[in-house]
């Protein structure tokens, strides 16, 4: 079944909860290993911020060569082959070996969402027609059920309030906000821990729990010279056009925001369809930010057969868009809503402020030839399916990784602490959005790290494992292992350790606690592709 239509309880080896990056890799990883895996997802798309909450890639500059799976691997190449295969490119862009769609500043493979989406329901599709997976679209969970500290079944609703039971030996938790957390009564932590539980040196002198990054729904636009596409004016524009949050340098809907380095205001410029020239992302020597054109561009015109593109397509993913009056962990149904709807609107608001209002170069204001790309998200109205997530409910962990285990400025040239149970490799900079609780960005280098198995298993629970951005980490180390290809390399790392436990009679906490069980996972992993120690190299 793949429809979620089903009425009765449904049993596989693994359940994979959330189809997110995380999700994915844990269910492919599982599948690989001849497990039978449910994968339930809540929209109609796989691949989470990838794809339906429309990021490109954030990755380290050294991506092409080395710092991840094999699997992640395959997922970039198969991205790039659906443009060789489908796409009219030059000759140029077609030859070039790490080609760049977008040609966007954030990331050396700049996509469009839909793509991806295509690209990974390719990838999971041999073992649907091997009937080994099984995936529930449309299908949230709302209820769990445990005996001691196991996790005996998880309860889900479908899209028409049909309701449904699952159960596995083991569970995974892929979900964006960590949702099986509270309802499994899995020890777990939100928002900022103090500087006395971790001593990092960037956190609070007392716990902020309500206290989170912001989240931003996304947005992809083009531009139609001469034509007006205007959209009717938001229901909260008006709020929004006169926010400005205490600590920012301007109006939220302005092109002046903080350099997220220095906290310096920084004046963007947004030119549609600028040409851009040569562009070589490398976030180590600039974050691609300042002109918001070209940063986050999926589609570049010059990459493709002079005529088949109108206009370029960029992504609307910029500091304007974080939503800061509220999370959406723990706060009642009520305010979640309307914390939901509210980021909508600022969404909106900021797309009919460029429209309208944007400063142009000759003078003049509004780009009304901006217009939405619902084809992009996937969606009726051209924004993401749903809200960029960028902090969950975080496990409390076997192994929890602190600011001071990977900070440039506290380890120098020694480097990352190395974890004897390494089950993969990340690096980014510690990179925290401004927050709920009214803080600005926390940007901290950092050196390449390694992901430790003991992050992604809870302290108690037996058989429900992390498998993206809840797993044993901190408010401020979450900010560089929130990434893509470190959720992905995650979340495989997890749906490997429930096939190995299953096939060998073991439990993850025998893995994790035995040198000689853990060595034989770890070269399992290797041998699957995995990496998990870096070379010598400095961080930014």
């Amino acid at each position: 079944m793949t429809d979620g239509s089903s009425r009765v309880p449904a049993n596989a080896d693994v359940l994979v909860v959330g189809g997110g990056l995380g999700g994915v890799a844990a269910a492919l990883a599982a599948l690989r290993r001849g497990r039978t895996v449910l994968l339930t997802e809540p929209t109609d798309w796989l691949g989470g911020q990838l794809t339906s909450q429309g990021v490109p890639p954030d990755e380290h500059p050294w991506i092409e060569q080395f710092g991840a799976t094999r699997s992640f691997r395959a997922l970039r190449e198969a991205i790039r082959d659906h443009y060789r295969r489908w796409y009219p490119l030059t000759p140029a862009a077609r030859a070039t070996t790490d080609l760049n769609p977008g040609l966007g500043r954030v990331s050396r493979l700049c996509h469009e969402p839909r793509v991806a989406a295509t690209v990974l329901a390719a990838m999971v599709g041999p073992h649907l027609a091997a009937g080994r997976l099984t995936i529930w679209y449309a299908h949230r969970p709302i209820a769990v059920q445990s005996d001691g500290d196991r996790v005996t079944s998880v309860l889900f609703e479908g899209p028409d309030g049909t309701r449904v039971e699952a159960s596995a030996p083991y569970v995974l938790d892929a979900t964006e906000l960590g949702d099986l957390l509270p309802m499994a009564g899995v020890e777990h932590v939100t928002g900022f821990e103090s500087r006395d539980e971790t001593g990092e040196p960037s956190a609070p002198a007392v716990a902020q729990p309500d206290n989170m990054q912001a989240f931003s729904w996304v947005f992809a636009v083009d531009h139609r010279d001469g034509e007006d596409h205007t959209i009717d004016r938001p229901d909260q524009y008006g709020f929004w056009r006169d926010y400005q949050p205490p600590f920012w340098p301007d109006r939220l809907l302005s092109l002046v925001a903080p350099d997220p380095r220095t906290l310096e205001p920084v004046a963007r410029t947004f030119v549609p369809n600028a040409a851009s020239g040569p562009v070589v992302a490398d976030q180590s020597r600039d974050p691609g930010d300042k002109d918001l054109w070209i940063f986050r561009r999926v589609l570049a015109r010059e990459q493709f057969q002079p005529g088949f593109l109108t206009s370029d397509v960029t992504i609307v993913n910029w500091p304007m868009i974080d939503y800061l009056p509220g999370p959406l962990i723990g706060v009642s149904d009520e305010e979640r809503d309307k914390h939901l709807d509210g980021s909508r609107q600022l969404a909106l608001s900021m797309f009919y402020w460029l429209q309208t209002e944007a400063p142009r170069p000759d003078g003049g204001t509004g780009w009304r030839g901006l217009r939405l790309r619902p084809d992009v998200m996937g969606t009726a109205d051209g924004l993401a399916k749903t809200p960029y997530i960028r902090e969950s409910r975080r496990i409390r962990a076997r192994r929890t990784v602190v600011e001071q285990d990977l900070s440039l400025a506290v380890r120098g040239e020694h480097g990352a602490v190395s974890y004897p149970d390494s089950v993969g490799v990340g690096m980014y900079r510690i990179d925290l959005h401004p927050s709920t609780g009214g803080d600005n960005y926390i940007d901290v280098g950092s050196s390449p790290f390694q992901i430790p198995l003991g992050a992604l298993l809870p302290v108690r629970v037996r058989n429900l494992l992390a498998a993206g951005k809840n797993m044993g980490t901190t408010h401020i180390t979450n900010g560089c292992y929130r990434l893509h290809p470190v959720e992905w390399n995650a979340g495989e790392a997890a749906g490997a350790l429930a096939a190995h436990c299953l096939a060998n009679g073991l439990e993850p906490a025998q893995v994790h606690e035995s040198p000689e069980l853990l060595e034989r996972f770890q070269n399992e992993l290797v041998a699957d592709g995995f990496e998990l120690a870096w070379p010598q190299i400095r961080g930014y």
